[in-house]
This record gives C-alpha cells, structure tokens and sequence, in this order.
C-alpha cells in the first residue's frame, strides 16, 4: 500500500508498506478516506525529533474493511473517526475519562502511521467511533479534524473551564489554538482573546468565535491581556503551542485563581520556573488530549452542521503530495493540510 515516509529530517517520500493486515481478534482494518499533517509532525521533520524512514500520521477517518472476531462497535462498511491514541476503552483509566492514557494506549503516530491508503487499528472497540451513516463530503474534512486538533482544542478549553461569563485567552494560532477558539465558543465562553499577528489566522479566529485579537507577545502580550481584564487576567487559558515561552505566556495571562489547559506537545529542554508557577496560583491540566471521551459529541455536532472545524484545512493535496503539504507547513504558508487518499 501506498504510505508517506519521513526518510530523515526534511525528506518526504511516499513508497510502499507492506499492506495492513488483523493481528488480533480486537483490530480493524480502514481504507482511509481522508488524512493530513500534523503540527507535531513537524518536530521529525525540523530535526526536533529522530526519524529514520518513519511511516507518518496519525489523524483518520474511512471506511472499515475488515474487523477481527472480538470487535463489536464497528462492522465492514461503516464510515469511522478514530482517536489519535489507541485505547481499550476498558481499563479504569479508560474508563475514569483518559483514554489518551489508556494501559494499553499506542500513539498512532509512533506504532501506526495513517498517512497511507490503509491502517490497522487495534482496540478498535475503544478507540473509533462510527458516524450515523456514509457523511456527505464536505463534512469529511471537519470529521477528520475531530480525529486530533478539534478533540485537542476542545480539551484544552474544557481543562481551561471554558464557560458561561468566562474570558478565555488562546494562546498559539495554529489548528489546535483555532480548534480552542471554536470550541470555547461551543462551551459559552462570553469573551475569547486570541494570541496572534497572522492575518489570516486571525481572520479564522474570528470565524470560529474570537472577540478580540492581541499581536504583541511576551511581557508586551500578557500586559495587554491585563489591560483588556480590568487588571486581573483570564479566567481560562489555552496554551496550544508547547514552548518555554507559550507557557510562560499563559501563566502570565491568567488570573489569580484561573485554570490553564495546557496541550502543546512540550519538548526536551521546555522548563517552568517553579517560582513563576507557585506564586501564579493557578490550575494546570493538560497533556495528550483524550480525544476518544468527546468524539461522540463531536461527531453529533458536525453531522448536525452545528460546527465546522474542516475550515481549518486551507490546503488540500493528494497523498502523493505530501512533501508539498509538509514544506508548506513548515514555510507557514499553510495552517493545516489536508491529504486525500
């Protein structure tokens, strides 16, 4: 089967895998539909991160093709979204709503790779969610961004406690900083401050339900967050970008009291001075989002039309392509790319 490969930092090439195949009665196998690239994706792809002819992705929907003889929620034919992490959707973690930190949890991204033709997906029980029937394809994009950035943001604004009266301040203007805009929106938030200098991401921002947009950046942005809440902060902050930086950015806009949900993928060397935090008094939460516990909301609100998250993919590539989409990320010439199959 065709499949993107990340041969070593910067090279993209899409060759053949051997075909996915059921290892165990609890797999499914899924002619992918749609997949795309990820910002995390980038990490290999800067050098952040070792690959050597690494299979990429981790974000799907298609069409089950085969399912193994103890799957029960899914049959051949039905048109899933799986979560970016695999789960049994059994185990007390699981079931205590963390599916993202499942026992028997696999990243896609590391054990899989979905930027391919097919993808076997263990556990398939607990970790895809089957639409209510064959969707229309404009809504494919937006199911497809339930798979990962849509179920990341949706977390962070949930850890954050996004709400009613609330002030939510997003800090990071990539997918998953929209996706947190979008659904602190959804969750009632009465105003949403948006962190970037992107034009037209702060035009999307603005789409998805931001009220106000704020450029500057570091000591400069936090104080112009305190000008716009009467001198207190946030009462609720995504942090969406993962750097020393961003989640400085975020403590600094937050209120005495507030939460910050926190999902940008931090790397080696991304520290918090304990001394900031303790005196911040603030709530942290966050990680790998458990994007399995909201699909099915999220799922029902697309189909619905009542949110449209594929607005996110401005740039649409075959498979084949790849290498395009992954220059035009990396060259911040594309938000997020979407790769057809």
């Amino acid at each position: 089967m065709r499949a993107v490969i990340m041969d070593a930092p910067g090279r993209i090439t899409v060759g053949e895998r051997e075909d996915a195949r059921i290892l165990k009665p609890t797999d499914a196998i899924i002619r992918i539909t749609a997949t795309c690239i990820c910002g995390s994706d980038l990490w290999p792809y800067r050098g952040v991160e070792p690959v050597d002819r690494t299979p990429m992705g981790h974000e799907y929907v298609g069409v089950v093709e085969e399912v193994g003889d103890e799957v029960k929620t899914v049959r051949p034919g039905d048109f899933v979204v799986g979560s970016f992490v695999i789960s049994c959707g059994e185990c007390e973690i699981c079931e205590s709503g963390y599916p993202s930190k499942c026992v028997n949890s696999e990243f896609v991204s590391a054990t899989i790779g979905t930027q391919a033709e097919r993808a076997r997906i263990p556990h398939a029980d607990g970790t895809l969610v089957k639409t209510p029937g064959r969707p229309d394809p404009d809504l494919i994009p937006s199911l497809l961004a339930a798979s990962d950035v849509l179920g990341t943001g949706w977390f962070a604004a949930d850890a954050a406690q996004a709400g009613p009266g609330k002030t939510v301040v997003v800090v990071g203007d990539g997918a998953v900083g929209l996706m947190g805009v979008l659904a602190a929106k959804q969750l009632g938030a009465e105003r949403i401050i948006a962190m970037s200098h992107h034009p037209e991401r702060q035009r999307l921002a603005r789409e998805f339900g931001a009220t106000d947009i704020v450029e500057e950046r570091g000591s400069e942005g936090a104080a112009r967050i305190r000008e716009l809440t009467g001198g207190l902060g946030a009462h609720s902050v995504i942090e969406a970008v993962g750097t020393e930086e961003s989640l400085l950015q975020a403590i600094r806009s937050c209120r005495a009291g507030g939460h910050i949900g926190f999902v940008g993928v931090a790397h080696r060397g991304v520290t918090i001075p304990a001394d900031r935090l303790f005196f911040a008094e603030v709530h942290l939460h966050g990680g790998p989002a458990p994007v399995r516990r909201y699909l099915p909301e999220l799922i029902r609100l697309i189909w619905e039309r009542r949110i449209e998250p594929g607005r996110v993919f401005d740039l649409t590539l075959p498979l084949e392509e790849a290498a395009a989409g992954y220059e035009a990320m990396d060259r911040r010439t594309a938000v997020k790319v979407l790769l057809t199959v």
